[in-house]
């Protein structure tokens, strides 16, 4: 299912949303702590969450997938979003150095191709972090928010892709513990339950996400060749005395 751009500007406008902006975006500043000079890019709905590396980051861009709808951003200033096919991005080769993926990864029709062209355009030793909702957790049950619709994810499935796409997993973590729920009770006891919840690494986490590092090139495994299919090697014979070569 793909997610509307109308539904996720009032989610994240809604308290439930801006509870949720400041646990994953505390999160993801964590991860990248240090932009300074670099190109960052945002693919998905990630515009809440890029606000934060403008002042350091030498440009910052928000792609959103064309069925999803874009949205200006930043609203004052000159635009720095763009509506993409998620298979072919916009960019020449290695010319970014951060990507962040949210509400992308799971709303995907081919997240292999998606990282195929996040690990075309990062540069060397370049990084992207990925957030999708966790396949056990409360969060990827219920509709009531944008991590409620696609396709959830567990570790394993996340290491797959990552494996497949020629990425280097460096950093795995959990977040949104609390319920999501608009209750005050429930908001007010959030900061609470993230605490715990991360210090614990308790299961009931609403999303995972994953920091890796594109690979320079595909490991080859050695492979055994059967006695059968080895080549044959010539035979050196001797001639007998006294017979010449015909």
């Amino acid at each position: 299912m793909t997610l509307d751009i109308v539904d996720l500007r009032s989610f994240y406008d809604s308290p439930l949303g801006r509870a949720t902006e400041r646990f994953l975006g505390e999160a993801i500043r964590a991860r990248f702590d240090n932009c300074i000079g670099q190109a960052v890019l945002g693919i998905g709905y990630a515009a809440p969450y890029l606000e934060m590396f403008r002042g350091d980051a030498l440009r910052v861009l928000a792609f959103m997938p064309a069925g999803q709808g874009v949205v200006n951003w930043p609203e004052p200033g000159p635009s720095a979003s763009a509506l993409i096919e998620t298979g072919m991005l916009p960019l020449p080769d290695s010319c970014i150095d951060r990507v962040l993926v949210i509400h992308a990864l799971e709303i995907a029709e081919h997240p292999r191709e998606l990282l195929g062209e996040i690990w075309r355009i990062l540069t060397p030793g370049g990084r992207m972090l990925a957030i999708a909702p966790r396949r056990a957790g409360l969060w990827a049950q219920l509709d009531t928010t944008p991590f409620g619709n696609g396709q959830p994810y567990s570790r394993s499935q996340l290491r797959d892709l990552m494996r497949d796409a020629l990425f280097s997993p460096t950093h795995w973590g959990e977040a949104l513990y609390f319920a999501p729920f608009e209750g005050k009770i429930v908001l007010r006891s959030a900061p609470l339950f993230e605490k715990i919840g991360a210090k614990l690494s308790l299961p009931g986490a609403g999303v995972i996400f994953v920091e890796a590092m594109k690979q320079l090139y595909r490991p080859v495994g050695l492979r055994r060749t059967s006695p059968a299919l080895q080549p044959l090697q010539p035979v050196l014979g001797t001639r007998p005395a006294g017979i010449a070569p015909g």
